[in-house]
């Protein structure tokens, strides 16, 4: 088998080949405009190909590769809330508007497409558990340009839905629920927002920065440790285009470990604090509040819990998860910690 992954040089993307590589006999084709965080057991693997490219650019090479492989996972989105409210339209033109025509030329040639969507197509939804076939989608207004990420990938999941439904795409889609792991940001982004809430704490902490909670941090959400996600997709990629997987949407996610923001963020300085680094360069400038209007500006718009129903992957993929967030938290600022000692 053959999988095209767009985007490989990503947090998931770099993982996933690397574990298609390491368990199974598959050929594994990746673009990215840079692939600095690939691995070296990845890059040097004779069943590895790297183009160094742009998919808005180098649109006849990224149709060959589809139109030679058997499953195609196109990864390549911005996924930072504070580029949806600053940049919106580099989210349509990116997540939306390259990912169609993705998902376009995959119907076009008949190809599996194993497609991301996001946690976030629930929006502002009020049910204890998201469930994959019943819950509502609930979006703000036009002017909290926040959702345009989450509407979106809406869109993309209803047309590859439709392409199955009319043409007998085979296709997956899953929505990973807040994963985090070793490359899930850079650590030493200069610009606050421009990663996720929990390398944004890391980054504090290392760096010794004040933490900043947005509205007091009580925004609950689940979170899971990327090598579960991975496991979960190997699942789904090895089920074929015929198999239980088919044609079904999964929430990827951990709901034992939902804990709020606030605890996220003390979690982290306790765990920095027992590590050795920490006696050289101690954490002390303390966690503070602001107001998400101030941090993000009049555009954002929040939910305050996010849990995942995983009944489906459970019983259909034989799957769950095993890192609880503590070990989660851990081997992420670990990972973290190594690669800027690097």
């Amino acid at each position: 088998m053959r999988v095209f992954i767009v985007g490989i040089n990503g947090f998931i993307g770099n993982a996933l080949a690397k574990k298609i590589l390491e368990l199974k006999d598959w050929n594994v084709t990746g673009i990215d405009i840079d692939g600095d965080r690939l691995d070296k057991e990845v890059m040097d693997n004779s069943k590895f190909e790297f183009y160094h490219g742009d998919i808005s650019i180098n649109k006849e090479w990224v149709e060959f590769q589809i139109k030679r492989s058997d499953v195609v996972v196109p990864l390549a989105a911005v996924a930072i809330p504070k580029v949806y409210v600053d940049n919106p339209l580099l989210v349509f033109e990116l997540d939306f508007k390259e990912n169609l025509r993705i998902i376009e030329l995959a119907a076009h040639y008949n190809k599996r497409i194993v497609f991301p969507s996001t946690s976030e197509v629930y929006g502002m939804c009020q049910d204890n558990e998201f469930d994959e076939e019943n819950s509502n989608f609930i979006l703000g207004p036009i002017n909290k340009q926040r959702w345009i990420y989450s509407c979106g990938k809406q869109l993309l999941d209803r047309v590859i839905h439709a392409h199955g439904l009319q043409h007998n795409l085979s296709y997956t889609l899953f929505r990973p629920f807040n994963w985090i792991g070793p490359h899930l940001d850079r650590i030493d982004a200069k610009k606050i927002g421009n990663s996720r809430v929990l390398t944004e704490f890391i980054s504090s902490v290392v760096f010794n920065k004040e933490i900043t909670l947005v509205d007091g941090g009580n925004q609950r959400r689940s979170f899971l440790y990327l090598d579960d996600g991975i496991d979960c997709l190997i699942k789904i990629l090895a089920d074929g285009d015929n198999g239980p997987a088919n044609k079904q949407i999964f929430n990827i996610g951990n709901p034992e470990n939902e804990h709020s923001i606030k605890e996220v963020a003390n979690l982290v300085v306790d765990l920095y604090s027992q590590h050795p680094r920490s006696l050289k360069f101690p954490f002390t400038a303390g966690i503070v509040e602001q107001n998400s209007q101030t941090y993000y500006g009049t555009g954002y718009q929040d939910v305050e819990s996010r849990m995942p129903s995983i009944r489906k992957p459970k019983e259909i993929l034989s799957w769950a998860p095993k890192y609880n967030l503590e070990t989660s938290i851990q081997k992420t600022l670990e990972s973290f910690l190594s690669e800027l000692n690097d």
